[in-house]
């Protein structure tokens, strides 16, 4: 991933801590120096740099504005010589940042009388929007993030992860909320992908498989593990749709419902026990360990245990892969990550107006958040996996009556 470096003169240092502008100084020299840093990618060099690799020179700047929530920013583009660098800065940053400012307008306009709408809509953005251009724009949009949302899935994902959020939605006159799931993938070469999303009136068993399948006839194929918490109707859609594939209860939040259960005195004590068979090396040394504390949990911790005889093998079917995978799936946790990150830009609304703005917001900023995956640093390198699925496929079938019984999952070994 390009690490960019931002200095400041002392009159600019001065302008963003002191000045009435100071967020908009600040944003205009982030932005300049991802731009210098995109050019210096495109052409294989830093200014003045020599290098082999260097493909093409520097060749001035031009002024662009762009407008943002926090201002008008007026932005030095760079260019080329040969003119063939175009900054991608603009596209990934105007889809999110039009999502949310239309998501602003909508609430705006509804009930709004005309003779209103542009005054408060040049006091939200900055300028003036008509009900006119505020239609054409969500049209603009909704199509991009369509297309986005729709696009070929021509890899295989081997390693899925699924997760929901609430977010708050006006429908049916009442603010009601509502379920945004989203399906994160690992592809082939190891990098993470946003492949889809659905914002539901509740989450389901079936609104999780209307997801699954669509990914599905959008060419999804292959998946050979999948982790999410343990929402009954989400593991029975993962299990319905992908037959065969490994689920994981996701370990953090099964961690979390022990920790629920015991009391306060024995939590330190519990959180021993817990790293001791969660990180044990499969799936039977981690029931042999939870039997050999079974008497003292039987004692001092009866809830929890009935918790961890309950879960503890799901929350464990990752240590059937290979150890150099199971650290980052054991848990949903970067897709959590992901989730307070979109939580943290669609606050700015609090109460979506409607269903198709939701959508649309989320959609850009997930589309937004898939494209820095899928062009940045590689999340796994996945040839010990396909090493390891390859000597999975050569090795016999044990017969039915020794397999496994206790859970629908494949028990297979770690390589």
């Amino acid at each position: 991933m390009t690490q960019i470096e931002v200095s400041f003169d002392e009159k600019t240092l001065r302008e963003v801590l002191f000045g009435d502008k100071g967020v908009e100084v600040l944003l205009e020299n982030v932005m300049n120096e991802m731009m210098e840093a995109e050019l210096t990618e495109h052409i294989g060099a830093g200014p003045s740099e020599q290098t082999d690799d260097r493909c093409g020179y520097r060749n001035g700047h031009y002024q662009r504005e762009l407008t943002t929530r926090v201002g008008t920013l007026e932005l030095e583009v760079p260019r080329d010589r040969e003119g063939t660098f175009q900054t991608e800065l603009f596209q990934r940053y105007q889809r999110s940042e039009k999502a949310l400012v239309l998501a602003l307008m909508q609430m705006v306009l509804q009930g709004v009388s005309t003779r209103r709408v542009k005054e408060i809509t040049t006091e939200l953005c900055g300028r003036e929007f008509s009900r006119q251009t505020v239609s054409n724009l969500t049209e603009r949009l909704g199509e991009q993030v369509q297309a986005w949302a729709e696009r070929p899935l021509e890899e295989e994902y081997p390693f899925l992860v699924a997760d929901a959020m609430q977010i708050d939605v006006r429908r049916q006159g009442a603010v009601r909320s509502t379920t945004a799931m989203i399906v994160v993938g690992i592809s082939e070469e190891g990098y993470r992908e946003i492949l889809g999303f659905k914002i539901a009136l509740r989450e389901t068993g079936e609104s999780w498989k209307e997801l699954f399948e669509d990914l599905k006839d959008r060419g999804l194929q292959n998946v050979e593990y999948a982790v999410s918490d343990a929402h009954e109707g989400l593991e029975k859609a993962l299990r319905a749709s992908f037959p065969g594939c490994i689920w994981n209860r996701c370990q953090a939040h099964f961690r979390r419902n022990v920790l629920d259960k015991t009391p306060s005195g024995y939590r330190d004590r519990m959180h021993e026990l817990l790293d001791q068979m969660l990180e044990a090396d499969s799936q039977q040394k981690a029931q042999q360990r939870l039997e050999q504390s079974a008497e003292e949990l039987e004692e001092k911790a009866p809830a929890a245990l009935d918790v961890l005889e309950g879960g503890l093998f799901e929350a464990t079917a990752v240590l059937a892969l290979p150890e150099k995978y199971r650290r980052r799936l054991r848990t949903s946790n970067m897709l959590e990550r992901l989730i307070q990150e979109v939580r943290r830009r669609e606050k700015v609304i609090r109460i979506f107006p409607n269903i198709g703005s939701a959508w649309r917001l989320v959609g850009a900023l997930l589309a937004e958040k898939h494209e820095e995956w899928s062009t940045g640093r590689r999340y796994l390198t996945m040839d010990e996996f396909y090493e390891w699925r390859e000597k999975q496929v050569k090795e016999p079938q044990k017969p039915a009556d020794e397999r496994h019984s206790e859970s629908s999952n494949r028990t297979l070994q770690p390589a």
